[in-house]
């Protein structure tokens, strides 16, 4: 199991011994949703540079999160790729300058 699944886990496991209560479960799952690390981050921009998808746009961006994540994008963890690939130099589409 991966490391840091594992210890949330187990905090879930010490926090709730007899379970999770039913009225709680909506507010763990928000805390575990998945982001891109810097380093996935940077292999997504990349991916788009090599794809010939830059200047970016939103529905490119977020097709790369879905396959890195298999969730659906956040608009922050959209923001977060988008404003990655402008600081390093990349163009994006006018309606994100």
């Amino acid at each position: 199991m991966n490391p840091a699944l594992e210890r949330i886990v187990n905090w879930l496991r010490v926090s709730y011994p007899t379970g999770v209560p039913e009225r709680d479960y909506q507010p763990l799952l928000a805390l575990m949703r998945r982001r891109l690390s810097p380093e996935e981050m940077h292999e997504l921009g990349n991916h788009l540079v090599a794809d010939g998808l830059v200047p970016a746009d939103r529905v490119d961006v977020g097709v790369g999160i879905t396959k890195v994540t298999q969730e659906l994008p956040s608009p922050q963890e959209m923001d977060r790729v988008l404003d990655h690939l402008h600081e390093c130099g990349f163009p994006l589409h006018d309606e994100f300058d």
